[in-house]
């Protein structure tokens, strides 16, 4: 008699369901250990293997650049990634199951900060030697970290609150503007400031300040959105912060003190890795807790029945303001940062393109999740990069991709779930529990 498909079929369903069981017992420590040993062998023996494969050099996007400019060289740049970055992953994260687990107990034991600051390290470390393979890594990975968050402030009113703003890069332009002007005339002799009011040396510990201020100064431009739009409903909201964004660029373009439209320059490179890097976590943590705060729980509130929330004694204009507020400071910081990676700022960086890129991302990665807009904006930067050499035609691949998640994922990829640190980095067996 012989066998059905479904018979045959089982024994692989079997091992996939063991295989896929087995990995989800390595905890992010394991995955992390694997990806540090996966960069580190990249810096040691990338570019002679390379060489041995035929490559020109080492793929700077895990290859996507690569293969679209030369077709040829698929096999080659797809041989490079199994061997550099897939293989050493897995088997580290195989090997590391259970020294990984019981070193996941052992720091969450012993302190919860500690064992957070141990996996931010260890991440840190991994982005940190990948990068160093070339310039244009670098500076793709500063740009995805301020898009993260970028991102994430923008889901605070549009995935949290319910509404729809258009003026997240309005708030990013106050914010670059803001802090360059800050860098540029006290820290820098230039054409348009003239001679530098403070010494040098003291800029970098003062450029956080800038970055602040830059935020600052967003938040009061959104308070000039919010006070007319949150005294109606519906979709004033998108309108008014589009019209804003309008009138940001606008206003900047005959501002001849910063450059009009020829831009600003002459920033100072003080937007370092380990800055933007810190930023970009202390964003992600401040609004993950505002989020889960009571006021998050407020704006959620707001969201699903206003009505209700506001017979339920929830100050619903007021949440509101403060939402808007806060995510528009942490646009103008990522804005300041994205002043001074680029070293350069001019009023069309923050136009209609912009303002699609950042909703694409937190559309695609998911609302209402601090997850979905880490995955959404790390996916589109990269996404975006890889696909730069089919030049216009990327801006069709791009769009097809968010209408196909859009039609079976409407509310994104990763949408309304909690980012919980502890459940991220918690064990993922006893110890001594048998695989």
């Amino acid at each position: 008699m012989e066998a059905t498909s479904s018979e045959l079929s089982a024994p692989e369903s079997g091992l996939k369901s063991k295989i896929g069981r087995l990995f989800s017992r390595v905890p992010i420590i394991g995955w992390l250990f694997g990806a540090l040993v996966a960069v580190i062998l990249e810096q040691i023996v990338g570019m002679p293997l390379a060489l041995a494969l035929g490559l020109p050099k080492i793929p700077v996007l895990f290859g996507f650049v690569t293969v679209l400019k030369k077709p040829m060289l698929v096999p080659s740049t797809m041989l490079f990634v199994l061997l550099i970055y897939f293989l050493p992953i897995v088997i580290i994260a195989r090997l590391s199951l259970e020294p990984a687990n019981r070193l996941a107990e052992k720091l969450i034991n012993f302190s919860m900060e500690g064992s957070v600051l141990i996996h931010l390290v260890l991440l840190y470390a991994i982005l940190h030697i990948w990068a160093e393979v070339s310039d244009y890594r670098l500076l793709i990975l500063k740009f995805t970290l301020i898009a993260i968050m970028v991102t994430v402030s923008l889901n605070v009113i549009n995935g949290y609150m319910g509404e729809f703003s258009c003026s997240h890069p309005g708030f990013m332009a106050l914010g670059a503007y803001t802090a360059s002007v800050f860098t540029v005339s006290l820290f820098v002799n230039d054409s348009l400031f003239g001679q530098a009011l403070l010494p040098s040396f003291l800029g970098p510990f003062l450029f956080p300040l800038g970055l602040i201020l830059g935020g600052c100064v967003a938040s009061l431009g959104a308070l000039l959105v919010a006070i007319p739009s949150f005294k109606t409903r519906g979709d004033y909201l998108a309108i008014i912060s589009l019209a804003f964004l309008f009138i940001v660029k606008s206003l900047i373009e005959n501002l001849e003190f910063v450059g009009g439209p020829r831009g600003l320059s002459s920033q100072p490179d003080w937007a370092n890795l380990p800055i933007v890097f810190a930023w970009t976590v202390a964003c992600i943590w401040i609004i993950n807790n505002f989020v889960r705060s009571t006021l998050g729980k407020a704006l959620n509130a707001v969201r699903d029945e206003e009505t209700a929330a506001n017979a339920m004694t929830v100050n619903t204009r007021r949440t509101k303001m403060v939402a808007f507020m806060f995510a528009a400071f942490w646009a103008g910081v990522a804005g300041g940062l994205f002043a001074h990676v680029l070293r350069y700022v001019n009023p069309t960086t923050f136009g209609i393109q912009k303002l699609a890129e950042v909703l694409a991302m937190v559309y695609f990665g998911g609302l209402n999740s601090v997850y979905g807009s880490i995955v959404g904006a790390v996916s589109l930067s990269i996404l975006g990069e890889a696909l730069r050499p089919l030049e216009l035609f990327k801006w069709i691949v791009i769009p097809l991709l968010l209408i196909l998640v859009m039609i079976f994922r409407p509310t994104g990829l990763i949408a309304f779930k909690e980012f919980n640190v502890k459940k991220l980095i918690r064990p993922k067996q006893s110890p001594g529990k048998e695989v």
